[in-house]
């Protein structure tokens, strides 16, 4: 091989990098001002020998835009040593339970489909979202949880509606979800 060609392959393998990373941190960002969850507790599913167990985890979250909101949610944790190591791409089987856990109060105008959570489920292109809707008609908040890859995703999905009560003695009025949209 002549020195151009070593030139050439080598600002190819170093594009081919740069693409990786960039992709990399798109994937891994967060996409709102969700903090982490809280884990609720993990229960063991597949018992493995000179590694760690496949699990079910279960956590919770607040909604970010919408005090008096919580989901709780599970999803299965891969085990071995892919899954030790962060390289096991994760199945998308999630379920998802949302509750009203205090007043509703809206923090600003909302997009119908904005993502409420996301969280990486493989190390370069899968990843959970969760989706925060308005069904005004009905004054009821709707949230669904759902992965997606790069490439293809998957049509697993759980929903979960919160309808938007008056919350303790003091709340006479009770905000409607119709007029937080855009």
């Amino acid at each position: 091989m002549t020195s151009k060609a070593i030139v050439k392959c080598d600002k190819r393998w170093r594009s081919l990098a740069l693409v990786v990373l960039a992709l990399t941190m798109w994937q891994a960002g967060p996409a709102s001002a969700a903090d982490e969850p809280d884990l609720i507790f993990r229960r063991s599913t597949v018992f493995k020998w000179l590694s760690p167990n496949d699990k079910l985890a279960t956590y919770a979250v607040d909604d970010p835009e919408v005090e008096g909101v919580a989901c709780h949610f599970t999803v299965p944790e891969k085990g071995g040593f892919k899954g030790w190591l962060g390289l096991a791409e994760e199945v998308s089987d999630i379920s998802l339970a949302c509750r009203q856990i205090g007043p509703i109060k809206f923090k600003h105008k909302l997009e119908q489909g904005d993502d409420m959570f996301r969280q990486r489920r493989s190390l370069f292109f899968k990843k959970m979202q969760i989706v925060r809707g308005c069904d005004a008609k009905r004054n009821v908040l709707v949230y669904m949880v759902y992965s997606d890859k790069l490439i293809e995703g998957s049509p697993k999905n759980s929903t979960s509606s919160v309808p938007i009560m008056p919350w303790g003695a003091t709340e006479a009025a009770v905000q409607k979800c119709g007029e937080f949209i855009q």
